[in-house]
């Protein structure tokens, strides 16, 4: 069966501005970083009790996100990925692509007690690209599909010079091996978890360099197939995005927040240029992740606005009679500040929106004499200022092919 992955990937590539196509991920790996807590909470706790879910609940929640079909990828820790792709067969008749954990820096090992996330990040990797494409050492060339034959290589920078260069020089042993052993992978840059030198705001610039810098050393046949990094923001995204369309950028869900915060920030990344996301614990923290992942997927489909998708979710809890962490208020919450330009988020959203009729995208503007395709060309975002105006155009509030428009015309305005 072909990939969803392998034809996405390929649809990207070829308009790189005009695909609608979005890659969707469960990263279900935690148990290389948390230990015993990597499988979240268990549903059936007591109060006081806090029993966390076992590696076989873990597991299976991973069949039945696999049997849903509606994430492209699911990532997997070697030793999961040894037991569902190669013992169980689970990927072999299904869209879903198998990938792997392909190394553990110190960063990730958070585990209980433990103070390693606290110091500059150093290279590791617990498993072998053998391991994972066919569960043993020394794969024989027709056993290398067996298992995933696509892994996450992580990376941290922190302006530190002789850690960083030993993470290069790790990730650089990685993709020699990889590229002989037919291993595809893909590149997930953390932010600086030990940083010297380096302010909050400079971080974004400070990562797309990073990536922009340690890539162009790297021919095509050793690239990652796309990137996981924390959205920072429009401009960060967009100036990843235009810096090198085929260079496909995905995100990182994070950890804690609102089902709002969740279903927001996959809409704006997608909307500034994002191509994948990889939503992790906040899908294994979700009261029903079957509902969590669908209402992932209907909105970078463009079925329903991140609002509307919040409110249909509590309504699919209440249907399976699921008590939801958060009441529906407390849910429409936005707690993060990284939806703007100027980095700030409005506290809820207004009461009243409309409910979500499957099938059914958002109304779109009508084409007019507006540059970026509004419906009013006096409210047109991308509208050229007056001479006698210091107005600028509302970059916050425009898409991504408003601020393409709004850039041709200036160019054509200056160059003629």
């Amino acid at each position: 069966m072909q990939k969803s992955l392998d034809r996405k990937l390929a649809a990207i590539h070829a308009d790189p501005s005009g695909a609608k196509d979005f890659i969707l991920a469960d990263a279900k790996d935690a148990d290389m970083a948390f230990g015993i807590g990597a499988p979240g909470r268990s549903p059936e706790m007591h109060a006081g009790e806090g029993r966390m879910r076992t590696l076989a609940e873990y597991r299976e929640n991973i069949r039945q996100v696999t049997q849903q079909g509606l994430v492209d990828i699911m990532l997997m820790s070697a030793s999961t990925t040894a037991q569902l792709a190669i013992k169980e067969g689970v990927f072999q008749n299904s869209h879903v692509t198998p990938a792997a954990r392909a190394n553990d820096a110190s960063d990730i090992f958070a585990v209980r007690h433990g103070r390693y996330v606290q110091e500059p990040s150093r290279p590791f990797r617990t498993a072998t690209i053998d391991h994972i494409q066919c569960g043993h050492a020394d794969c024989d060339p027709d056993e290398r599909g067996r298992g995933a034959n696509l892994g996450l290589y992580s990376i941290t920078f922190n302006n530190r010079l002789d850690e960083d260069l030993a993470s290069l020089q790790a990730y650089s042993r990685f993709r020699e091996e990889a590229e002989r052993k037919g291993f595809r992978h893909f590149l997930e840059v953390f932010d600086p978890n030990a940083p010297e030198g380096l302010s909050g705001a400079a971080t974004p610039e400070y990562v797309n360099d990073c990536i922009a810098r340690t890539l162009g050393g790297v021919a095509p046949a050793g690239r990652p197939i796309f990137l996981k990094i924390a959205y920072h923001g429009p401009r960060a995204m967009e100036e990843l995005v235009a810096y090198d369309p085929h260079l496909v950028v995905g995100i990182l869900g994070g950890s804690a927040g609102t089902t709002y915060d969740a279903f927001k920030l996959i809409a704006e990344a997608q909307k500034h240029g994002a191509r994948a996301a990889l939503f992790g614990r906040k899908i294994n923290n979700a009261e029903s992740q079957l509902a969590f992942v669908e209402f992932l997927r209907r909105i970078v489909d463009g079925e329903v606005s991140p609002e509307e998708a919040v409110r249909a979710y509590h309504g699919v809890l209440g249907q399976l009679n699921i008590k939801p962490h958060r009441s529906l208020d407390d849910d429409l919450q936005l707690t993060t500040g990284v939806m703007s330009y100027g980095g700030s988020a409005s506290s809820a959203v207004p009461a009243g929106m409309p409910k979500p009729t499957r099938g059914t995208a958002a109304a779109k503007p009508s084409k007019s004499d507006c540059g970026c395709g509004g419906s009013d060309p006096k409210q047109c975002a991308c509208k050229k200022p007056t001479s006698n105006s210091d107005s600028q155009p509302d970059f916050a509030n425009m898409t991504q092919e408003e601020k393409l428009a709004y850039n041709k015309a200036r160019r054509d305005r200056i160059f003629g």
